[in-house]
């Protein structure tokens, strides 16, 4: 079986020929190339460098980064602009509404290879309302095409993954409130909080109903979703009512959902197999994650896709072979109780990994995951 063959096996509830191994290879190939990666582009066009080089080493794609595959379009009284400084360190996205303006920036890491936020704009009830005056009224305006070539670009090396980006509570924690301005509000203007991610949800189950109609096969949602920052009581109140609707409707369309969960996963995992989600992405098992893998399959069942496995600290040169040997042999261990299971990276493969390391997980897979 091909990779793709084996991914989609794996989501049609199917037995593959052997465990499928893939990775999110994106910043970990920008670094080593020294690309740059400007958060304020999208990608219309495949990245064709990126995936010749999943194909060389035998790793399934999966994940694009910033993808086109939609429009998303403001109404005519908001303007949403997203500028660089002079010397490209920092870029500033702006959203001017009739209720007000708002902007938030976010500088560039060379050390770390990603952009470091600067400020959380939003810090008031009126800074709360003018946020979601832009975001509930947006329009999608769907790019399949652009799709169809990522997905004839990749080819048999494996799948793409269409993202629908953050939920309304995910926008608050990731990019305008942050996690400790949001747990303040939903206690001291609760009403707001309501109000906003009730209007950003309802905007957003209109994109997930043109997703619903596309030719992907799955949907990628997600929060970065954590435990700890959205445990089972917190995520049944503000962010369960969007994630269980959106997952029921691409059901019906026919659609696979993943999740990417990649923090903490006691409580995680149960709250997503719960209302359906097929898999759970980015899955980083203990240490540092805070469940072994077999409690990872304990708490999923066994109907739930379990993606990742080898935690970023394994991949790094100066950490002990054996450790992430290990790490890949008891992943793959899971396969005896359940065939839901894919080889991955928990989350992504980190800059400045050992190339070494993307090959010889490739060997491993082969040799140990077969049923």
């Amino acid at each position: 079986m091909t990779l793709r063959e084996c991914i989609l096996a794996v989501y049609q509830g199917e037995t593959p020929d052997v465990v499928p191994y893939m990775l999110d290879l994106s910043h970990w190939f920008y670094h080593k190339h020294q690309i740059p990666w400007d958060l304020s582009a999208v990608h219309n066009e495949p990245e064709l460098d990126l995936i010749a080089f999943h194909k060389a080493v035998g790793a399934g794609f999966y994940i694009p980064q910033l993808p086109a595959f939609y429009d998303v379009r403001y109404p005519e009284d908001v303007a949403a602009t997203a500028t660089k400084s002079e010397d490209e360190s920092t870029i500033t996205w702006t959203i001017e509404t009739p209720l007000g303006r708002l902007s938030r920036t976010r500088r560039w890491e060379p050390k770390n290879y990603a952009w470091g936020i600067v400020d959380w704009p939003v810090q008031s009830e009126q800074d709360l309302g003018i946020l979601r005056y832009a975001l509930s009224n947006r329009t999608y305006a769907p790019h399949w095409e652009r799709y169809r070539a990522w997905v004839e670009a990749v080819g048999d090396t494996g799948v793409v993954y269409v993202p629908t980006g953050y939920s309304a509570m995910g926008h608050l924690l990731n990019y305008w409130m942050g996690v400790q301005n949001t747990t303040y509000a939903v206690f001291e203007i609760p009403g707001a909080v309501r109000a906003f991610v009730d209007a950003v949800n309802a905007n957003l189950l209109e994109c997930v109903d043109i997703l619903a109609e596309s030719p992907a096969e799955i949907i990628i949602m997600g929060d970065n979703f954590s435990s700890d920052i959205q445990p089972p009581h917190f995520f049944e109140k503000w962010s369960k009512p969007y994630y269980a609707e959106a997952i029921a409707r691409l059901h019906k369309a026919g659609k696979h959902v993943a999740v990417h969960i990649d923090g903490r996963l006691r409580g995680g995992l149960g709250m997503f197999a719960a209302i359906g989600a097929d898999c759970a992405d980015a899955v980083t098992p203990s240490g540092p994650g805070d469940l072994t893998p077999e409690a990872c399959r304990e708490e999923a069942g066994q109907r739930m896709i379990l993606s990742g496995g080898v935690p970023p600290n394994l991949w790094l040169p100066d950490t002990d072979m054996a450790a992430f040997d290990q790490a890949v042999l008891r992943w793959l261990e899971l396969r005896a109780s359940s065939p839901r299971l894919i080889a991955n990276a928990g989350d992504q493969v980190p800059p400045g990994a050992d190339e070494a390391r993307i090959h010889r997980m490739r060997d491993l897979v082969e040799k140990h995951g077969r049923y």
